[in-house]
């Protein structure tokens, strides 16, 4: 399994129903995808759920590289390409994946992005929780662990059928999911 991820981080003024729009219209061409566990188009809008900033922020979970690589170098990538221009597709190798068999019930999705330190051994790593930040955690119904030792920076997302109570963090982030293909 592989993670991915790219953010296109739109204008303060943006119309975000502009992307609610292209997801509703494109959506079909991720179903069924091969190789892809799932994709979930997220959204993050600009001071609502306490946001810094609008972006388009989809998030896949690859079953193999092959249906990866398809989508990247084959031609279904170019639709951001030029809509949004050059992005950078951040990926993250899977640490833990607990998800439930209702995934595609997901309406919100809690990201926590964190460093793992530098140090003499990595055995003991612990990884703070997305959860650890809301006030209804117990509804959650899955959680993905991602790292990236090239960056030596980790995500944490876990996901809600129902929109969870955060506080306030810099490292926290709050996305709606506008669609859930597997």
């Amino acid at each position: 399994m592989l993670g991915m991820q790219y953010k296109v981080i739109l204008p303060k003024d943006y119309d975000m129903e502009l992307i609610r729009n292209r997801v509703q219209n494109n959506r079909h061409k991720t179903d069924g995808f091969p190789g892809l566990h799932f994709k979930m188009y997220l959204i993050t809008e600009k001071e609502i759920h306490r946001n810094l900033y609008n972006s388009y922020a989809p998030l896949y979970l690859w079953n193999d590289i092959k249906g990866m690589n398809k989508f990247v170098f084959e031609g279904y990538y170019d639709n951001i390409l030029e809509s949004f221009g050059w992005q950078q597709i951040n990926i993250g190798v899977p640490y833990s994946v607990n998800l439930d068999n209702v995934i595609d019930k997901v309406r919100y999705v809690v990201e926590y992005a964190g460093n793992i330190p530098e140090g003499n051994s990595l055995k003991n790593t612990s990884f703070i929780k997305a959860t650890d930040f809301v006030e209804n955690a117990e509804k959650s119904v899955g959680d993905i662990t991602f790292y990236n030792p090239d960056k030596w920076g980790y995500s944490q997302f876990s996901f809600f059928h129902e929109k969870p109570m955060i506080s306030s963090s810099d490292a926290l982030t709050l996305y709606e999911v506008l669609h859930v293909s597997q």
